[in-house]
């Protein structure tokens, strides 16, 4: 399995397979301070899917359902805050995910930003939005996913990626390791 974090377990009770799953996971939050945290990928009871982070003992938790079917249309916090002037809405944009290999992996990330928020020392309320954009720009920037309003038209990466979320937990970055010549 893919070592480039310091994942301190990363448990997979499902079918899928071990080494995939764990290289895209634990690749795509490489350089990041994720340390001592335990990952535990299972099958869900019923829910399509769902996740959960613990801070006190950095758990992380992804539930996937076995009953889906692929592609996967995952409801999103994408959508820019919208108003008529007496109430405030926010679009749901689906993210199109091919295989569950994709579903969990947004859902890990999902909950890995939530961790790295606390790690930051942010305040971790209300960060739906910023945890669903840190992982639909790793499946849509690495894997192709497609945004889709709920008229199923296309979204531009511009109309959702509108706040840097990586500068916003930048201080749970892993340091850089520098070598004796530089």
């Amino acid at each position: 399995m893919c070592r480039r974090s310091g994942i301190a377990a990363f448990h997979n009770t499902t079918d899928l397979d071990d080494s995939r799953l764990g290289c895209m996971c634990l690749d795509a939050v490489a350089g990041w301070r994720l340390d001592g945290a335990v990952v535990r990928i299972r099958y869900s009871r019923g829910a399509d899917y769902s996740g959960s982070c613990y801070y006190a003992d950095a758990r992380l938790f992804v539930n996937l359902g076995q009953h889906l079917t692929y592609p996967y249309r995952m409801g999103t916090h994408l959508a820019r805050t919208q108003s008529n002037g007496r109430r405030w809405w926010k679009p749901i944009y689906t993210i199109e995910l091919m295989d569950a290999y994709q579903l969990v992996l947004m859902v890990f990330l999902h909950e890995c930003y939530h961790l790295l928020v606390k790690r930051a020392g942010r305040n971790v309320r209300q960060k739906e939005s910023m945890c669903d954009r840190f992982a639909a720009r790793t499946l849509v920037g690495r894997h192709g996913a497609i945004i889709r309003d709920d008229q199923n038209r296309f979204v531009a990466r511009s109309e959702w990626d509108i706040r840097d979320v990586e500068a916003f937990v930048a201080s749970a970055r892993r340091p850089i390791a520098r070598s004796c010549a530089q």
